[in-house]
């Protein structure tokens, strides 16, 4: 049995695809690539929507009692009072629900509808994304997206090399290389020889791994391997490549990005769960009730009903032989008459006013023009109404990093040369450097033909440096043009580089602007055109970068001099510079400090002159190395680090990841909200680091940076044990908080309390640990308690100290409050290998303690699925609410993980865009969208909810004091008409109005005092306690409204002698006065008023007097003429002056109480507006980020996008368009043209080299002891001519001299050594 179900479990485990075979594929039943995210269509829209809707239970309960309403005996309500409010209900979000699907429809039609150019019949025709199937070969063009996830079967490129950027998928902009197989090569673009492809692959089955592909390839009775760098990925985007073609693998929802997408999740806000409690709540007081009055009503019936049935006489269902039978049946159905009537405490038209509302505010959140971005004409976009009073919640924000908080662009911002300086703009009267704006004059660099008009350079002194042949800036600009990998080609007549990184893409166009221009390069020379010179150097070795080198270096020849070039890290490159330089190292470490403190990314520069006799050495012994079978990486690491010493530093570069516009200022004010941070990126650590810095998410204020990078479970747990310990001992040295300092004799001054940097808890050094000493840092936290009577205290997933001090000294204008540094503590940093175990069931516990107690957590080198449960993780374990926001595809899973998801709009890829709530152009609109529009929202829902249940209550209730009166028989108190209409016309304009415009400040204030968010942190303005607040305070109105009327007219007579207390003159009396009420307490209520609500509020009071004319009168309804005389007796007037009085007074004294000794902080600044006070409020409540300009910093501001391996495609000739014979120094033959070229070395140095060349290689033992361990090497093709030459010339001594030590156009990769 064993052997018959191995092939099925094999078949089950694996994918066959047989190319240009439709009917093959078709048996398999695979996806085809069209997308759906759209729920309904026109025949499904209309059960699907209502059977959804009935899910949600007040629609249900609505339902129901529109059933009971249908029950003649039971119901002493028309069944329109709840009909035709669940049919608006029904239908406003059926409409709502309408739209947002059709515009889910129009971006799936956009996306499906795009073009790709398939191979059908042996001709390449134009399809739509939808029809291309699994099987088919497709042709791709520069500058295309990828259609669907396919195989690569030939390029335009040689050796069927491709570039693809992957930022849709990871974040990262650097371009990556990827190569077909050799033996498909030949099909080239004919479409013939790739129609008659046949091949058949085995692979493995959809998965989310974006970096793991595991398959083979059959044809021509041959198997061939296949995996992840054959493989384009769906969102991959081709760049510096012609044309490609592949095969269709993974198609649709079968490809590695949708597999990454996530399940689209319902979501609903904070308040719409705590309403269903209340509702849930509500529904059981409510049938307590009507049990209660149900067995009062039998009781009544018992006793004393059943001697009045001459003048109430029973329904004919009710047995009349047998009492007691009688009566418990009239009370059960008395029952479900009380249902009926008290429905109205949680009316539908709650619902319909919710929808409404928020419905009003996407509009808002869509018309506000301060979120609005001219440059690509873009407005913030609600792209759900369901959502906003959740945005005034927000607990942790997941970022992205790449187009989120950046703007994918480098600039060459500063440069240190020989010990100065160059970048800032000096004022000459103060000497102080002037921040550079658009304002300021550029340089102007037009004298350069090859300068680049985008280009922008402040400081003059540079480029007079350059132009008056200053040495080292020459050296400088020369190494930044002939040290990297960029490839250089013209297009229509313009000089153009393709960079695998953006780093280096910025480093050579600064050169090239400067005017040092890398013109081209071959696999063994490069030409740069200095001040219109070209020069010409043979390429001997690229030294290429890794993430353990954190360096890069050429060797280059010219004439009879040969010179290293290197950049790098500041601490690897200082590692290996000659002795002698120490002070031009103190003065460029002070300016390194100056750029990281910047938040710029650096990278040191350095030379070293070589002999010819000492390279030639060097080979020889690098070539022994490459050739080793035993230790091979350890020996080439140690070659390379001798001939990487002994350097000279000629300066430093300083590189601005540029941010988008106000992302510093924007995450400090979010965070003094006390909203915390996450950034979740695909790229390297370096560089997640850096921009931590720039966007001032970390600080060198903090404490400790942990880094957690281990590859298993037990590193990584131990690495997260040594954290907890440091901060244990953190916590144990700084002082006890708030008691300890101000009950202290001590007169030192707060705001002298300062905040210095501690490495005490870094442990790089191998000695045994010794106990650490007290940091040296005084810290002060504040943490509101059950002490603070301002501040009760919320849940813990906010986790913020609140570090702003005495507000209400600060603004009262009293003494100066303590100001805390806000930077310190601690941050997190997690690699992507060492989350997957962080969030690992064992680990996440202690992940989660260690992250929660961290200033900033950055996570990087993570996959999208990661990002979506590091989201997961926060949600679960610490009740959370919280927002993503990311631009591309690769963070559509944590925005849908997420509550709130929020898409960069504007960018190259919509993908994010498409799977948000909300979208907006730029993450500095995210301050504005949280602290202005969300804190609004959340402030305005809970507003209208405060007072609807009030007034809903107080309206309700009075039928239950009635039914004290009225034997409990479920006779209302109220004109049936009036109840119907109560919600709908009498009230429901004020509080719609309350709830669409109502703020408490402006937006201004808003953002300037970030603290105003707190309480929708702790769920503060709505919640249990609230809620009972609001049903007292409506049982509490509905006593008095219907008591003081009741024993004014209670046996009462008109001064004309008319009986003043019958049911009809009291019901109407109640109802004014409950509508007056109702108008006197909404007007108390309102902070902010506009014309609208000065419409809506009188003008409701108004509405009711009209139509209740209009109703009695015109239409003829019962209570006609009951309003109309008791109106005319001064006894309504006193008895609703009174009523009004008695329910009002306790409002305002409770009110004015809170403002004056419990202000807000809202009414703090509320008052100082009232007087017109500007001053600026104090630091302990306005957060303001830190200036970038003259900071100092002791990290290493170092980052460097680029990834290892083009160095290797450049010196195999792999990545060249040219052939061999056509580059300026043959592959392997003989280096005259060198002999032509003028040598811009000076002889001197080359004497200097030359005598030196000894003392090198004496000092080698020792620098062989500096090498970093498993190294990929890029050199290792530069072995093939020396093993080919030595071979030849059977151990010659002089074979060599005449030949050029490069390889032959073939990559040692492909050899098995």
């Amino acid at each position: 049995m064993g052997t018959k179900t191995q092939p099925q479990q094999a078949k089950e485990n694996e994918r066959r695809i047989r190319a240009n075979d439709k009917e093959f594929n078709l048996q398999y039943k695979y996806h085809n690539n069209y997308i759906k995210t759209s729920k309904y269509s026109v025949f499904t829209f209309l059960p699907f929507n209502l059977l959804e809707q009935f899910q949600r239970l007040a629609n249900f309960y609505f339902l129901c009692l529109l059933v009971l309403q249908l029950i003649p005996a039971i119901s002493s309500l028309t069944p329109v009072t709840t009909a035709i409010p669940l049919i608006g209900v029904l239908t406003l979000t059926a409409v709502k629900d309408a739209y947002d699907d059709i515009q889910r429809h129009l971006s799936d039609s956009q996306v499906n509808n795009r073009k790709s150019k398939t191979l059908r019949n042996g001709k390449l025709v134009d399809a739509k994304w939808s029809e291309v199937q699994v099987g088919d070969v497709i042709r791709l063009d520069n500058n295309q997206f990828v259609a669907a996830d396919i195989l690569l079967l030939t390029t335009s490129e040689p050796n069927g090399l491709c570039f693809i950027e992957t930022a849709e998928l990871d974040g990262e902009t650097n371009l990556k290389a990827k190569q077909c197989l050799t033996e498909t090569i030949e099909l080239g673009d004919h479409h013939d020889a790739l129609w008659n492809f046949n091949g058949e692959i085995l692979c493995e089955r959809p998965n989310n791994l974006l970096n793991k592909f595991d398959g083979t390839l059959i044809w021509r009775n041959q198997r061939f391997a296949l995996d992840n760098e054959k493989i384009l990925l769906r969102g991959c985007v081709l760049r510096n490549t012609q044309w490609c073609y592949g095969v269709v693998v993974f198609a649709g929802v079968d490809t590695k990005l949708m597999q990454n997408s996530g399940k689209t999740q319902f979501k609903s806000t904070g308040v719409d769960r705590l309403l269903n409690f209340i509702i849930i709540g509500i529904v059981l007081f409510l049938v307590s009730i009507c049990a209660l009055f149900a067995v009062g009503c039998a009781i009544w019936e018992g006793l004393i009903g059943q001697h009045f049935q001459a003048y109430l006489p029973w329904e004919h269902i009710i047995p009349k032989d047998y009492i007691p039978t009688g009566a418990t049946v009239i009370g059960l159905l008395v029952f479900f008459s009380y249902a009926i009537v008290l429905n109205t405490v949680v009316p539908i038209s709650l619902y319909v006013s919710v929808e409404v509302i928020r419905f009003i505010q996407s509009f808002l959140i869509n018309w506000d023009e301060e979120m609005y971005y001219a440059r690509t004409n873009t407005y913030a976009k609600a792209r759900t109404t369901t959502l906003n009073e959740e945005l005034g919640q927000i607990q942790y924000i997941f970022s992205d990093k790449t187009g989120t908080l950046t703007q994918n662009i480098m600039t060459f911002n500063k440069c240190s040369i020989n010990g100065r300086t160059y970048g800032d703009v000096i004022d000459l009267r103060t000497g102080e450097p002037i921040e550079v704006t658009e304002a300021l004059q550029c340089v102007d660099f037009s004298a350069n033909p090859h300068h680049e008009s985008d280009f922008r350079w402040y400081d003059r002194t540079l480029l007079d440096a350059v132009r008056s042949d200053e040495e080292h800036s020459h050296v400088f600009f020369r190494l930044l043009a002939l040290c990297h990998t960029v490839m250089a080609e013209t297009v229509e007549g313009k000089l153009e580089y393709q960079a695998q990184s953006p780093d280096e893409a910025a480093l050579v166009a600064a050169a090239r602007n400067f005017g040092f221009v890398f013109r081209s390069r071959t696999p063994n020379s490069i030409t740069i055109e200095v001040m219109g010179r070209m020069e010409e150097y043979e390429l001997l070795n690229i030294l290429d970068f890794n993430n353990v080198r954190k360096r890069m270096s050429v060797i280059l020849r010219r004439g009879d001099s040969v010179v290293l070039y290197c950049k790098g890290a500041d601490n690897v490159i200082y590692d290996r510079l000659h002795g002698g330089q120490e002070d031009l190292k103190a003065r460029t470490q002070d300016h390194l400090n100056k750029f990281a403190g910047e938040g710029l990314r650096t990278l040191v520069l350095a030379e070293r002159r070589l002999t010819e006799q000492y390279y030639k050495e060097w080979r020889t012994r690098q070539q022994e190395a490459a050739l080793s079978m035993d230790s091979r990486e350890e020996r080439l690491n140690e070659i390379y680090e001798e001939i990487e010493s002994d350097m000279q530093l000629v300066g430093v570069t300083a590189i601005e990841d540029k941010l988008q516009d106000g992302v510093p200022k924007a995450i400090a004010n979010l965070q003094s909200a006390g909203i915390k941070i996450w950034v979740l990126t695909g790229d390297k650590q370096e560089t997640a680091i850096n921009i931590g810095y720039s966007c001032q998410l970390l600080s060198d204020e903090l404490a400790d940076v942990f880094i957690v990078d281990g590859n298993s479970v037990e590193e990584v747990e131990k690495q997260l044990r040594q954290f907890k310990e440091s901060i244990k001992i953190y916590n144990r040295f700084r002082p006890g908080g708030t008691e300890a300092l101000y009950n202290s004799d001590s007169n030192m001054d707060p705001l002298s309390v300062t905040m210095t940097q501690t490495s005490v808890f870094m442990h790089e050094s191998s000695t045994p640990p010794t106990p650490p000493p007290p940091p040296a840092i005084s810290v002060v936290t504040f943490r509101w308690d059950d002490k603070n009577k301002d501040n009760k205290g919320g849940p813990d997933s906010a986790e913020c100290n609140d570090l702003f001090g005495d507000e209400k000294r600060s603004l009262d204008g009293g003494a100066a409050s303590i100001v805390i540094d806000e930077n310190t503590g601690f941050a997190l940093v997690v690699n992507g290998h060492s989350l997957v175990h962080c969030l690992s069931p064992e680990l996440e516990i202690k992940f989660l303690d260690i992250a929660s107690q961290c200033k900033a957590v950055i996570c990087c080198r993570v996959t999208p699925l990661q990002k979506a449960l590091v989201v997961e993780l926060i949600k679960r374990a610490k009740n959370a609410v919280t927002l993503a926001i990311g631009d591309g595809a690769n963070d559509v899973s944590m925005i849908k993980a997420a509550h709130i998801g929020v898409g960069i709009s504007g960018q190259e890829g919509l993908q994010a865009v498409l799977s948000s709530d909300y979208a907006i152009a730029q993450f500095r609109y995210l301050e504005r969208l949280l602290l202005v529009h969300g804190r609004w929202s959340y402030y305005r829902m809970c507003k209208f909810l405060r007072y609807f249940f009030y007034k809903n209550f107080a309206f309700t209730l009075c039928h239950c004091w009635y039914s004290l009166f009225c034997g409990f028989s479920a006779q209302t108190v109220f004109d049936p008409m009036f109840i119907s209409v109560y919600n709908l016309f009498y009230t429901s304009l004020p509080v719609l109005s309350l709830g669409i415009f109502e703020q408490d400040v402006s937006d201004k204030n808003s953002v300037e005092y970030p603290r105003l968010y707190t309480p929708g942190l702790k769920s503060e303005l709505f919640n249990i306690r609230e809620f009972i607040y609001s049903v007292l305070h409506g049982a509490f109105t509905s006593l008095v409204l219907f008591l003081i009327p009741y024993g004014v007219y209670k046996d009462g007579v008109s001064h004309n002698g008319y009986i003043l207390s019958d049911h009809m003159t009291l019901g109407a009396v109640v109802a004014t006065i409950l509508i007056v009420d109702n108008t006197a307490q909404i007007s108390l209520y309102t902070s902010y008023w506009t014309v609208v609500n000065h419409i809506t509020i009188w003008g409701s009071l108004v509405w009711y007097f009209v139509l209740d004319y209009f109703y009695n009168y015109v239409i003829g309804g019962p209570y006609v003429g009951s309003l109309t005389q008791a109106i005319k007796d001064l006894t309504f007037w006193m008895t609703m002056l009174i009523t009004v009085m008695v329910l009002v007074a306790p409002v305002l004294a409770y009110k004015y109480y809170l403002l004056d000794v419990h202000p807000s902080l809202s009414d703090k600044i509320r008052q100082k507006s009232l007087k017109k006070i500007h001053s600026r409020a104090s630091s302990d409540v306005r957060r303001t980020p830190s200036s970038r300009r003259g900071r100092r910093s002791v990290r290493s501001g170092y980052a460097f996008a680029h990834q290892e391996g083009f160095g290797r495609l450049i010196t195999s000739g792999k990545i060249m368009h040219k052939m061999p014979q056509d580059f300026a120094f043959p592959l392997g033959l003989g280096t005259k043209k060198t002999q032509a070229l003028h040598n811009n070395l000076t002889s001197a140095d080359q004497t200097k080299a030359s005598n030196s060349s000894g003392h090198h290689m004496g000092n080698n033992n020792n620098t062989n002891q500096r090498h970093n361990q498993n190294q990929n090497h890029s050199s290792m093709a530069d072995i093939s001519a020396e093993g080919r030459v030595n071979g030849a010339d059977a151990g010659g001594s002089g074979g060599t001299e005449d030949l050029s030590p490069r390889a032959p156009c073939q990559d040692l990769d492909t050899i098995n050594l």
